[in-house]
């Protein structure tokens, strides 16, 4: 059985997290600020359907993409060195979030960013830990990804595309905007084969949570919203 939490942000240690479903630590709580970073800290997140009690989990392995370990495919180079596109930050994490609750995904019948959730996030963002990275093309909005950042921690929440790469284009700018801010992590959960191929490989946890208490309480970067044009320009080509 697993421990119902307390009013107070506390979470039983994640070696306690189940094997099987992969992760699953505790149940109940809520989802304030003050403990989805506490949770965040510790290497959990909730993940849970509407209807159902908030769902904790820590799994083992862990997903990871280091930033500097991105593999940009041949014909997302070539994308990203054309440029017909802009990337922003934080200009519209409500319509990233919005976007990544309502696209619809391969095998999946809904979508665990339910109200609640999105209206969390939301209230992150406003307190300056929740980031959107957005791909903007012939003014509209074509794809992205939102998270939260933590130190020099970024905790990858989801990613929606409406155009070819859209999603693909924020994650490869969002991985030099991290390097220049000398993030060393960006978390991504569950592992998937879209993930890996991308970089990503799955880590143990005892090396992903010794890994957070070392840079995810870090007096490093500040909370507060991302300057709209702080994206790295590495991918244009330059005349």
């Amino acid at each position: 059985m697993i421990p119902w939490l307390p009013p107070a942000p506390f979470f039983p240690p994640v070696s306690r997290a189940l094997a099987e479903p992969n992760g699953l630590l505790a149940a109940g709580g809520d989802l304030a600020p003050e403990r989805l970073l506490a949770a965040y800290r510790l290497g959990i997140f909730p993940w849970y359907a509407a209807g159902e009690p908030i769902l904790w989990w820590s799994p083992d392995p862990r997903m990871v993409l280091f930033p500097a370990e991105i593999k940009v495919s041949r014909s997302l180079r070539r994308t990203l060195r054309q440029g017909q596109y802009q990337v922003r930050l934080d200009t519209a994490f409500d319509d990233v979030v919005a976007a990544c609750a309502g696209t619809p995904r391969d095998g999946q019948a809904g979508t665990w960013i339910t109200a609640e959730m999105q209206a969390a996030y939301r209230r992150l963002h406003e307190l300056g830990h929740a980031h959107s990275v957005e791909t903007w093309i012939d003014g509209k909005l074509a794809g992205g990804l939102y998270g939260v950042a933590l130190g020099r921690a970024f905790y990858g929440k989801s990613m929606f595309t409406h155009r070819s790469d859209g999603s693909k284009i924020a994650l490869a700018h969002l991985c030099e905007h991290l390097k220049r801010r000398e993030f060393g992590i960006i978390d991504c959960q569950m592992e998937t084969t879209h993930l890996a191929s991308l970089g990503a490989r799955p880590i143990p946890r005892s090396d992903f949570t010794a890994l957070l208490r070392r840079i995810a309480t870090a007096d490093f970067d500040s909370p507060g919203r991302w300057p709209a044009d702080a994206v790295a320009d590495a991918f244009v080509k330059r005349a």
